[in-house]
């Protein structure tokens, strides 16, 4: 009777510890499927506008800049490459970069970095067009380039018919995403986009007099107002209700 009691607690206590190790292995699933499914998360997409520096002789000078600094990040953070397109107009740049936040905050600063040294400066005075979080896939497959064959001269924006910014920022993304979705015929293109790829879609092309009116919008952020942002610590004091950049900290 005895044994026959202590058989039956050994039978319930590893039937516990089963239950227990089953458990365990549910949690510790559904913690890697989070993780998966984070990392899947950790992409983000940058769209910046800038003026080439009229100093810059050859506008491939740019690509190979964005190139060598993409290679050295990626060493650094051991990650996926960058992927995206760059547009070099005559006198302007668009550029689409889809990273790691890690890569793409970095790429920003470099581009604060160099504006305090405009003679050597490759570009001028960026905006940040969007910088849209956690996007689900990359849209481009690879990184590339193309020299547009357009007018140097701009008939400029008529403002007359302006529309809100929040409405001009939205179409011109709406378009370099069709853009991207058109390159996307052409898997085993070169990092210098041929001609033909970009001539069959001229009205994905964002114009440059609307280019040149949203560098000069203020609503439109420069790397340096963005990092100053994310970067400064939010001073609050929670039991005060002190606002951030009152003198006061006992104002609200």
């Amino acid at each position: 009777m005895a044994s026959r009691t202590k058989r039956a607690l050994s039978i319930q206590y590893e039937l516990e510890e089963f239950a227990f190790k089953a458990r365990f292995s549910v949690y510790g699933l559904v913690r890697e499927q989070q993780k998966a499914s984070r990392k899947k998360l950790l992409l983000h997409r940058l769209v910046f506008l800038a003026k080439i520096s009229p100093e810059l002789a050859d506008k491939q000078d740019l690509a190979g800049y964005w190139h060598r600094l993409f290679l050295s990040l990626q060493r650094y953070y051991q990650g996926e490459g960058v992927t995206g397109l760059l547009l070099l107009y005559p006198t302007y740049v668009v550029h689409t970069l889809e990273a790691s936040s890690e890569v793409l905050y970095s790429i920003l600063r470099d581009l604060r970095d160099m504006q305090p040294q405009q003679h050597r400066a490759l570009v001028l005075e960026p905006k940040i067009l969007v910088l849209s979080h956690n996007i689900p896939s990359r849209l481009f497959q690879h990184w590339s380039y193309k020299v547009l064959a357009v007018p140097s001269r701009h008939l400029g924006y008529d403002t007359s018919r302006e529309e809100p910014v929040e409405t001009i920022t939205g179409e011109c993304l709406a378009m370099l995403l069709k853009l991207g979705m058109h390159l996307l015929k052409y898997p085993k293109s070169p990092p210098n986009l041929p001609d033909a790829v970009l001539e069959e879609v001229p009205n994905l092309i964002i114009p440059q007099d609307t280019i040149c009116h949203l560098l000069e919008c203020r609503e439109l952020l420069s790397p340096a107002q963005f990092l100053q942002a994310y970067d400064s610590p939010l001073n609050v004091v929670m039991d005060s209700g002190h606002v951030f950049g009152s003198d006061n900290p006992y104002a609200v």
